[in-house]
């Protein structure tokens, strides 16, 4: 019996979805091992920068884990996602304690984690809708379920911005200090990490207060979760 054309758009439209799902998977799958070339943000950044003078340069050096220092690392984490090897992708007191700023009128803050923001720098875009929030969720389960946690560090560590067209810890360190992520210090980790809330409007070289104040509080507590952070 022939399908009605509503009947067949729908089964359609089902295969549709099943194969995008099953693809995306496929892509996250292949990234545990493979270097990422490029991100979703990259290609965002170079796209608005289109037909700017003087033109943008991107810098990008993807290096494997063994050649980052583990201050880097450990920076990040202090700064960006403490219960990162404590959690499963999402960190629910965090979130509540958004939510509950947002409520009360404070200020927003920060709830993504670090592998929250893997998913949203590799595969998605900037803004906040709650389509791009469900596709985040779905790229951060298979990115944790998928990949062990050191992966999830080299790839954020070797795809967050560090400045305008400054892409990675590699191309950082190389345009900030002028050597290589293996030989990083951990003050000059703790400045890299510093910017990373708006690294288009915060300094590395030169900062304002604000970056000192934040770099500082990342050294303290850096060193205060040190002892109990598993980096090999």
């Amino acid at each position: 019996m022939k399908r009605s054309l509503p009947a067949r758009l729908a089964r359609w439209a089902i295969a549709a979805v099943l194969a995008a799902a099953t693809g995306s998977i496929v892509v996250v799958a292949g990234f545990r091992w493979l270097p990422v070339p490029m991100t979703a943000f990259m290609v965002e950044e170079r796209i608005a920068a289109h037909g700017d003078s003087p033109l943008l340069v991107q810098r990008h050096a993807w290096v494997p884990w063994e050649r980052i220092s583990k201050n880097a690392a450990l920076a990040v984490i202090a700064a960006e996602d403490q219960k990162f090897f404590e959690h499963r992708g999402f960190d629910f007191e965090a979130i509540g304690k958004a939510v509950d700023d947002a409520q009360r009128g404070r200020r927003l803050r920060g709830a993504s984690t670090i592998s929250q923001q893997v998913s949203k720098n590799l595969f998605l875009w900037g803004g906040q809708n709650w389509f791009r929030k469900a596709l985040e969720a779905w790229f951060t389960v298979w990115i944790e379920f998928l990949w062990p946690k050191q992966r999830i560090l080299e790839v954020y560590l070797n795809s967050a911005q560090f400045g305008r067209g400054v892409w990675g810890v590699q191309a950082a360190s190389r345009a900030y200090f002028g050597k290589d992520a293996a030989r990083l210090t951990r003050a000059e980790a703790a400045a890299l990490a510093a910017v990373l809330p708006s690294p288009n409007y915060y300094r590395v070289v030169n900062p304002g207060p604000y970056v000192r104040r934040r770099q500082a509080w990342i050294l303290g507590q850096m060193q205060h979760i040190a002892p109990a952070t598993p980096l090999r």
